[in-house]
């Protein structure tokens, strides 16, 4: 029960409010729906500064003899906030009229109008009114029907919690009332009873139940669980059984006991067990849970516990990547984020085959979100890697299969990967390389091109590796001069056109030749260009995420420079360690002829 209690307010509908005599008529001469309709209105008047304190006997006299269920409900609301004293703080004649129809209503043989009424009298704050009742109060503990004897508890509760004075053997009661009490609901508010006004009675309620706990109903287990976490506020013998009891409640099967005890239990001890213990439960209650909102609180709760608990954690990680399992992209994200502080030499291994088996189920067609996951899977891979070499080797090949991936970002990730990797561990360099220019043909992206041509140039550093680059080179490039060569396949393919007519340019744009003169170029040959399916990477159109991307032939000079710079570095460098004269000139013209 919350310390503060809520009060229930009817809307204002902005309306102007009717006169005092208008809202008295429609008392006295309105049918029960102009009654209740007058009734709200005096409620929201009074609720804006307007008490209406002439109205309060008509009120009486006219609303509290109808039987309406609704006109009851808001006779309710209406005695929490109508003027109950005189102008010289006397309680008001009228109230004793009040009071009786509120002792009706508590004996009244319908039990949701009984239930109703205790509800109601919690909100009152007016001890004269107060007193008269409690005699009729107690009675409804022995009420036949629970939803009577629930709100009977927590009507005695507030009025012990206001007026202590007026009923002070209100704890003896209520451990009377929970000891013979069968109803779960009844139980359970009796027992916040205790815990709120008499600790000691139901920490003695607990331990005589002590073995009953995990079987118990869920409301009982998250009040005992809130009692003992009060009770370890301070100093006390029973905290070694508390820990027990909450250990137990781990394997409840309300994942709400679930949470609250794995909280409970890491707030009682520090034991590395216990803690690992909480953990597992977090972890198994993200897997279970279907609301995404609850899986990201409980991953929070398990960032925090290992935050303050390092490496106690870590033998947890393969648990927590079963989460990845979840269609959502942020309960992955909090996932990964928190499985890579928790991955160690001896579980690295197993995390990257998890998470490379992951990636393959990314280039499923209908995988949710696989582009997005995808990426995300990469860079997780690409931190555990660097972080860990022994897992350098075995994953790095992998990665280089999605250098050609459609999606740029992963791509490009990806490129980015293998660049950090070659530098950081030379003796994959060989392998890398050679496995880098086998996927030239592949590859899509002017930005995947331009890394991969810088890894080529930088660490191609023996002869063979060098010829074998630029044989690689070739094949992307295509036949060279380009001009040269362009021109041929336009010729070679308009000639094979039928209808010379409808081959002539029918527009045309300048274009640069190799001397650096100007040429014309039609528009019959750029739709060669497009149908040219066997175009070398390098001079036809890269696939992106959203739009081609054209190459060297569309306009993409970074992407040429690059090429022309890993052209000359290879060159320069075969020079250098190579005694074979006549075949590094014939690179060199080769690459001049290219440039």
């Amino acid at each position: 029960m919350a310390d503060a209690l809520s009060f229930t307010f009817v809307a204002d509908d902005g309306s102007e409010v009717p006169s005092t005599q208008d809202l008295r008529n429609g008392l006295q001469k309105g049918s029960d729906e102009v009654k209740i309709d007058t009734l709200k209105k005096i409620i929201n008047a009074t609720l804006n500064g307007n008490p209406q304190p002439a109205l309060l006997m008509p009120v009486i006299q006219y609303c509290m003899p109808s039987k309406d269920k609704r006109l009851k409900k808001l006779l309710h609301f209406y005695w929490e906030v109508c003027p109950k004293y005189e102008d010289n703080g006397k309680l008001k004649q009228e109230m004793i009229l009040v009071v009786n129809a509120i002792r009706n209503d508590l004996q009244h043989p319908n039990e949701y109008i009984r239930g109703a009424t205790l509800r109601s009298l919690q909100k009152l704050k007016e001890p004269e009114l107060i007193e008269p009742l409690i005699p009729i109060c107690r009675s409804c503990l022995e009420h036949r029907h629970s939803y009577v004897r629930k709100n009977a508890v927590f009507t005695i509760y507030s009025i012990y919690k206001e007026f202590e004075s007026l009923i002070p053997d209100a704890p003896e009661l209520i451990q009377t009332f929970l000891a013979a009490e069968s109803d779960m609901t009844c139980k359970r508010n009796a027992f916040v009873f205790l815990a709120n006004c008499s600790m000691p009675r139901a920490v003695e309620y607990l331990l005589s139940v002590y073995e009953q706990i995990p079987s118990l109903d869920e409301l009982m287990q998250l009040a005992f669980i809130e009692l003992i976490r009060k009770d370890c506020l301070g100093e006390t013998p029973n905290r070694p059984k508390y820990i027990r009891c909450v250990f137990e409640l781990l394997n409840a099967s309300s994942h709400s006991v679930k949470y609250e005890a794995a909280t409970t239990l890491t707030s009682l001890t520090q034991n590395p067990a216990a803690i690992k213990a909480a953990a597992s439960c977090f972890v198994d209650l993200v897997v279970k849970e279907s609301d995404n909102n609850v899986k990201l609180i409980v991953l929070d709760r398990l960032e925090a516990l290992r935050a303050k608990h390092e490496h106690v954690l870590d033998s947890l990680v393969m648990d927590l990547l079963r989460v990845l399992g979840a269609p959502d992209m942020e309960v992955r994200r909090k996932c990964l984020s928190i499985a890579l502080a928790m991955v160690t030499s001896r579980n690295v291994e197993d995390v990257v085959g998890t998470l490379k088996k992951q990636l393959i189920k990314t280039l499923e067609a209908d995988y949710d979100k696989s582009l997005e996951y995808r990426q995300l899977l990469i860079q997780s891979i690409h931190i555990c890697a660097i972080k860990f070499s022994e897992v350098a080797a075995s994953v790095v090949h992998a990665l280089m299969e999605f250098l050609g991936d459609s999606n740029n970002p992963s791509a490009v990730d990806v490129i980015a990967f293998v660049r950090e990797v070659v530098e950081k561990f030379p003796n994959l360099r060989a392998s890398i390389t050679e496995k880098l220019l086998q996927t030239f043909g592949d590859i899509k992206s002017g930005k995947v091109f331009r890394g991969a041509l810088w890894i080529t140039g930088e660490y191609c550093a023996e002869a063979a590796d060098i010829q074998a680059a630029m044989q690689a080179l070739r094949k992307v490039i295509g036949e060279i001069p380009i001009l040269a060569a362009e021109q041929r396949l336009a010729d070679d393919a308009g000639a094979g056109e039928e209808g010379s007519e409808e081959k002539k340019p029918s527009s045309s744009h300048p274009r640069v030749l190799a001397d650096g003169t100007y040429a014309t170029e039609s528009a019959y040959t750029s739709k060669v260009d497009k149908k040219d399916a066997t175009k070398p990477p390098l001079r036809g159109k890269c696939e992106m995420s959203k739009s081609d991307f054209s190459l060297i032939l569309g306009g993409d000079f970074y992407t040429g420079s690059v090429v022309a710079s890993t052209l000359v570095k290879l060159v320069l460098r075969l020079s250098q360690i190579s005694k074979d004269t006549k075949a590094v000139n014939a690179l060199r013209a080769e690459v001049n002829f290219a440039k």
